[in-house]
């Protein structure tokens, strides 16, 4: 039974018991004395639930004029919409360097990209503590707050400008490849 629903008799038969162990006891008596003057117990808080990122919506013509261009120069959609699995390593390597030099084109021409790390992949790197979280991903045995040190797997990449071109009002960016019919 809990203290607020205890009845007037009980909380009276508790009040002379504890009144004649006061008057008896003297270290009973202390520790009475303390909780009387303790401070007022701190009601516990729940724990600080970390605010959720709020997500933005992402406009895909970007995307998919990006896909278009890698597509236009490198036929890359093509390459992925292939099943490759009857054709030999050799009929695929060929393919793999036409699709690689027309995307790669492509990204260049449209992108300009920066590696995150100077670093070679394999080189040790130590990550302070306020590293940037959203360019450097840690993995593996995380434990504790940085300094971390650890090989570098990959050194990640920024664009650091994007050069799209512009689109026609009406445009359906939505069309990756036109389907082409020869007369």
């Amino acid at each position: 039974m809990s203290e607020s629903t205890l009845s007037f008799i009980s909380r009276l038969g508790l009040a002379f018991q504890y009144f004649f162990r006061i008057l008896f006891n003297g270290e009973f008596a202390g520790s009475a004395a303390r909780l009387l003057t303790a401070p007022e117990p701190i009601e516990p808080t729940a724990p600080e639930v970390p605010q959720q990122p709020v997500l933005l919506e992402t406009d895909p013509d970007s995307a998919l004029q990006l896909l278009g261009l890698l597509q236009q120069e490198g036929r890359l959609v093509d390459f992925l919409e292939e099943e490759v699995a009857e054709y030999s390593d050799a009929e695929i390597g060929a393919a793999v360097r036409v699709v690689h030099e027309g995307c790669r084109k492509a990204l260049h021409d449209h992108i300009t990209l920066q590696p995150i790390q100077a670093e070679g992949e394999g080189a040790r790197i130590t990550l302070q503590p306020g590293f940037d979280a959203s360019a450097i991903r840690p993995t593996g045995n995380l434990v504790g707050e940085p300094p971390f040190t650890g090989t570098l797997a990959h050194r990640g990449w920024r664009a650091t400008e994007v050069r799209l071109p512009k689109v026609a009002k009406g445009h359906d960016v939505q069309v990756i490849a036109p389907a082409e019919v020869e007369l």
